[in-house]
């Protein structure tokens, strides 16, 4: 197994300004004339890994990342409620992912990105096909109306009973059984600090639930977040949750041909309950130039083994 590469120190970043009066935070790592790769967090709203992801070689890779917006040190910050969330879109997303390209002056680049991050990696592949070099998307997730229906509006919850009904008594009594994620929604732009710091932690809470079961998971990787940044991961996931992502309902599967000549990996764990393997598989069918590599030993939040299986895939990415 390839093992893991050690941190290396920022060599540039700044604050790109994307407009509507936004600022998005990049950074740069490793070789700056090694293979561009632009890491697309996922969250929605979990803000950049900190340190050099450890899966790329540093001798071989320019290494981007950013915040996107509202989340980590982008600003506005979505944990203050003064941020106007109706600019913060997968569109404004996309967006501001080309704007930063051409900012970079990269003609192409390899995208790299897991769970939200690959709907919204998949989305700008399939925009701009020719900017792509590659695909590599461990913990795949489409995002639609079909996804977020199994995460937060009853799919999961048989397997969850109980954590499911504490998560429905965060709502308002009155609304517990309509949409949940509007009622959450409403909690997290409410005026009171005190209601929207416990909303956000019963969000996290149930997020935390669903990955509970998995073999090589860590305890609480959600609701452990510091309290800015909670209040930004949750409010910004049940932002673009109310909307499904912004995605029509299978059209990112729909478009899958865009793809045709983009090489590229999905990397998922077994026991993914968060983002279930059915949608990664059918996406690869569709994808004409994909592989799908199934890790029987993790969920959404990898494992030793599924950790390798995507160094081994940049390591073979890296000499294209």
């Amino acid at each position: 197994m390839p093992v893991a590469f050690s941190s290396t120190e920022v060599r540039e970043e700044g604050m790109l300004d994307v407009g509507d009066g936004n600022l998005v935070h990049w950074e740069e790592r490793g070789n700056p004339d090694g293979k561009p790769a632009l890491i697309v967090h996922g969250g929605p709203g979990a803000g950049s890994p900190s340190g050099t992801p450890k899966a790329f070689d540093p001798e071989c890779y320019r290494i981007i990342l950013f915040d996107q917006r509202g989340c980590g040190r982008s600003t506005p910050h979505a944990s203050d409620p003064a941020t106007d969330m109706a600019v913060n879109t997968t569109e404004h997303l996309l967006r501001d992912m080309e704007q930063l390209r051409v900012f970079l002056r990269v003609d192409r680049w390899l995208i790299f990105g897991g769970s939200w991050g690959s709907a919204l990696s998949v989305a700008y592949a399939e925009r701009h096909p020719q900017r792509v070099s590659e695909l590599v998307l461990p913990a795949f997730w489409l995002t639609g109306r079909t996804e977020i229906d199994w995460l937060y509006r009853g799919g999961v919850a048989r397997l969850f009973p109980e954590e499911w009904e504490r998560f429905r008594n965060g709502a308002p009594e009155g609304e517990r059984d309509g949409d949940l994620v509007a009622a959450y929604v409403k909690l997290l732009e409410h005026p009171d600090a005190d209601v929207r710091a416990g909303a956000a932690l019963s969000w996290a809470t149930w997020e935390d639930a669903v990955l509970s079961l998995e073999p090589n998971g860590r305890p609480a990787p959600y609701s452990g977040r510091a309290t800015d940044a909670l209040l930004a991961f949750a409010r910004i996931c049940a932002h673009f949750a109310a909307n499904d992502g912004w995605l029509e309902d299978g059209a990112l599967l729909r478009d899958a041909g865009r793809l045709a000549r983009i090489p590229g990996v999905i990397i998922h764990g077994r026991h993914d309950l968060s983002c279930p393997l059915g949608a990664a598989w059918e996406f690869s069918r569709a994808w004409p130039d994909s592989e799908l590599l199934v890790c029987d030993d993790a969920g959404h939040q990898g494992s030793a083994a599924m950790n390798g299986q995507v160094r081994r895939v940049l390591a073979r990415f890296a000499g294209r």
